[in-house]
């Protein structure tokens, strides 16, 4: 779960420096204000999307995670009452 929890942590980090990134790009160039607004919504979409399905896929891990575990507590309470 370690290895799971810092690969979500890079990838969250890569997804705020290109949201941020893309957003300086989107200011400096050389468009209409409303143009620029537009764009910045776009991308603002963009990333919301792209956060969800991320902590949707995290979520899920978790779940699996827990009752991977929960099997194994289970498993080891059968055993000990079968001693």
């Amino acid at each position: 779960m370690e290895n799971s929890n810092n690969s979500g942590q890079v990838i969250g980090a890569l997804l705020i420096g290109a949201a941020i990134g893309g957003a300086l790009g989107i200011l400096f160039a050389p468009h209409k204000g409303s143009v620029t607004r537009n764009k910045i919504m776009g991308a603002t979409d963009d990333l919301t999307e792209s956060l969800k399905e991320k902590f949707d896929d995290l979520l899920e891990e978790a779940r699996k995670e827990f009752e991977a575990a929960k099997e194994k507590a289970t498993k080891f309470a059968m055993d000990g009452k079968g001693k």
